[in-house]
């Protein structure tokens, strides 16, 4: 029997050959990305070949986890049960470089603005896995 009091988990991310690193780090509460060995080129989302040089010599990088918003989207539908709305839909420049898409949590949306900082943390997922997500960590400069 189901537990209709626990809150729903968010949905389980789509997992690949090629992504799996990625989902296996954030279920251990760690940021990755690839680094070509060949060209040096920090890459985000997973793909089997550097889109750069090319190159299939790939590494995996840690990541600070550090960055700041580039933009944001307010998300009102199609309402899951699974989200607090507005799901807050964040463009993150990260220190390292790159940039990953993913969602704030724990903020309001007037709290929003483009250049505020932020940080990773990890939200649990059906499947034992954990999404990264983001919070905010203090005023823009």
């Amino acid at each position: 029997m189901t537990d209709m009091s626990a809150p729903a988990l968010r949905p389980a991310p789509a997992v690949t050959e090629d992504n799996l690193f990625f989902w296996e780090a954030a279920r251990d509460g760690r940021l990755v990305a690839q680094r070509c060995r060949s060209c040096g080129l920090l890459r985000h989302p997973p793909r089997t070949a550097c889109p750069a040089c090319q190159s299939l010599d790939t590494e995996i990088a840690e990541l600070s986890g550090a960055g700041e918003i580039y933009s944001y989207s307010l998300l009102w539908h199609p309402r899951s049960p699974r989200f607090d709305y507005p799901v807050i839909a964040v463009l993150v420049d990260l220190a390292e470089g790159i940039r990953v898409l993913s969602n704030l949590v724990g903020a309001e949306p007037g709290d929003v603005r483009i250049g505020r900082p932020v940080t990773v943390e990890f939200a649990p997922c059906e499947g034992d896995l954990a999404l990264p997500v983001f919070r905010l960590t203090g005023d823009a400069a």
